[in-house]
């Protein structure tokens, strides 16, 4: 529980809390915990042959959703990782506002998954690598310079950086050896 002191932030005392609590330490392991399960997800598409993102949204500190592209297996262009975890999760909540919660992803989200996320109202997003091609969030596009959004989310990138980056590149590394086989 957070002691608030008079006049005191919300976030300033949740903060101030977890320096006491040795919860920077904890943080870094909550975080780390849940991109490995965006990575068990991103796995999960490249055994479908699916380009291995994956996504898990927290609430409360509990996963409410899963997902990871299936574009190709379903034909449809917006069913990137992002988006099919943010349509389970307002489907488990029974609203379209994510508010209080948080979403991993093993890779920068392009600018449609970057709307979503903005238009859904997720408080945090945690990725593990950039995409400088596509990446909607700090790479090609810089949402906090985009004025008058109705929501801009908290940002954090890096976290399990080689590992989420290494899965996409192996995948097109074994896409470009089978097609020069083939």
């Amino acid at each position: 529980m957070v002691n608030y002191e008079p006049g005191q932030d919300r976030n300033v005392a949740a903060l101030s809390n977890l320096v006491m609590c040795d919860g920077f330490y904890k943080m870094k392991n909550f975080k780390e915990k849940y991109m490995r399960m965006a990575l068990i997800e991103a796995k999960k598409a490249a055994l479908i042959d699916e380009v291995p993102i994956g996504c898990v949204i927290v609430k409360d500190n509990k996963v409410i959703s899963r997902g990871f592209n299936k574009r190709e297996t379903k034909k449809d262009v917006t069913s990137h990782a992002e988006i099919e975890a943010i349509r389970k999760a307002s489907k488990k909540l029974g609203d379209w506002q994510l508010i209080d919660c948080d979403l991993y992803v093993t890779i920068e989200p392009c600018i449609m998954c970057t709307g979503a996320i903005i238009q859904s109202r997720i408080r945090n997003v945690y990725y593990g690598s950039e995409d400088p091609k596509g990446g909607g969030l700090v790479s090609s596009l810089k949402i906090s310079e985009i004025k008058n959004l109705n929501h801009y989310p908290n940002i954090e990138g890096g976290i399990l950086r080689d590992e989420c980056s290494n899965i996409v590149k192996e995948y097109f590394a074994n896409k470009r050896k089978n097609k020069t086989l083939g």
